[in-house]
This record gives structure tokens, sequence and C-alpha cells, in this order.
């Protein structure tokens, strides 16, 4: 096993732990996991008339939309669950909070960037944390940011009800500093990040992708040469005359 050298974390989990996020990267897609929320064929219609592209390229567009918003998923998962390689007591509970070191009283809530949350979820998750405190009075709960507007480890001030509350034992963090929290490196961060290309490319080298073109594309064709009333079938084939759509 290569030496990443980052200390904080073993060879071995930091390459099985990134090996285990690339394999679950999509690839593929049928038409059924692609219409599985229902496609808009009226914002296809405008893709492909405004940006000027073909109704093939509009429906592989929203193809890698798709899969780019399931792989973005993953990398959630991977910022999440590698900390319970890093440090002792910290876990990733199946309910609950993202992030819970239990022993020393910290519990986190984690979001991938800083606007990710609306007014509404971000009293719902302060009340949480409220609540959380009430029930023991020792916790230090914490909202981690990924990608921040800044480096920071700070009182959360948000407004209830339209009135400002704040608790010096709810914070707002962004992912550098909770990392220097759990390993007491200032740098452990930045040093993973240095890291990852490397850990990516040896395990590319290792493992066999699995790069099947989709099967989006040739499906809508069976339902009809148009792929437009493809698009639209899809989705409004119940709709009333839509059996006989003239696009």
């Amino acid at each position: 096993m290569k030496n990443y050298n980052l200390g904080f974390i073993s060879n071995d989990d930091l390459y099985n732990h990134v090996k285990e996020t690339v394999e679950k990267y999509r690839f593929k897609i049928d038409l059924k996991a692609f219409n599985k929320n229902l496609v808009d064929p009226i914002k296809l219609t405008f893709d492909s008339k405004v940006y000027g592209k073909s109704m093939q390229a509009a429906v592989e567009s929203e193809i890698i939309r798709q899969l780019d918003k399931s792989n973005t998923n993953h990398i959630g998962y991977f910022n999440q669950n590698i900390f319970r390689y890093i440090g002792d007591g910290w876990s990733v509970p199946v309910a609950g909070y993202d992030i819970v070191n239990e022993n020393l009283g910290y519990y986190v809530e984690m979001k991938n960037k800083h606007n990710t949350m609306n007014s509404s979820s971000s009293q719902k998750t302060y009340m949480r944390m409220q609540s959380t405190l009430l029930s023991n009075s020792d916790a230090n709960c914490m909202l981690v940011e990924v990608i921040s507007k800044n480096s920071q480890n700070i009182v959360w001030n948000v407004s209830l009800d339209s009135v400002p509350v704040s608790n010096d034992k709810i914070r707002r963090v962004s992912i550098d500093k909770f990392y220097e929290l759990v390993t007491s490196d200032k740098y452990a961060f930045k040093k993973l990040c240095e890291q990852l290309p490397s850990v990516i490319d040896d395990i590319l080298v290792e493992i066999d992708l699995d790069g099947e073109l989709n099967t989006v594309v040739s499906e809508l064709e069976a339902v009809s040469p148009n792929l437009l009333k493809s698009i639209y079938l899809l989705s409004f084939e119940n709709y009333e005359g839509f059996e006989s759509l003239n696009v």
C-alpha cells in the first residue's frame, strides 16, 4: 500500500473509502431511471430551441445533469463517512445527526455548501440543536459546511419567528476548521485535498469502471423516431389528446 502520509487516517482506510466512493459513481442510465421523477418535456423543448440544440443533445444534457446529481450525493457520502476513520469516538449514525462523538459531546449536521439550506430548513435544524442542548447541557452542536464563504468556527446566528437567537454551543463551522477540531492538525483538510488526486489515480489503475453507454436515447427512439414526441409521451401519455401529438 502506498504511503499517503496523512497521519490522521491510515493508508488502507483512506484508499478503501475513496475506492468505495469511486465505485458508487454512475455512468449509465436507462429510460425507467431517467424518468423516475418525470422529465419536464416543456423545459427540454425550451433548452433545445433556445440553445440551438438537437433534441438528442438536450436529452443527453439532462442525462448528464441527472448523473451529476447522483454523483454529488456520493461526494456527500465521502465527506461525511470519512470521519468514521478519523479520530477516536467519531461515528456516522444511520439516522439523526450526520456525525456524532458522544464521548466528546459533539453533534454535527453537515452540508455541502453554505447556501444549501433555505430559511425554513435552517430554523428546523437550529431548533433540533436547541432540543439536543436541552437534553444534554454538555453537548456542542455544529453546522459544518464543506464549501463555506470563510474559514470559520463561529456562533451560528439565526432568526426564529423573526427573533434573533444565538447560543455559543451551536456553531457554524467550515470543513477545514472541523478537520482541525477532529485531528488537532490545522492543515489536515488541505493535506487530504493534496493527496486525493493521487489516491484516485491509484484506484483507477486497479479497478474496471463500468463505462457502458446509457440506453435512454435508443429506448426513446423505440417509442417514436421523433425524440421530442417521445419525450412528451413519456410524461404526458395519459393527458387528453397526446396520443395524436404532432410536434
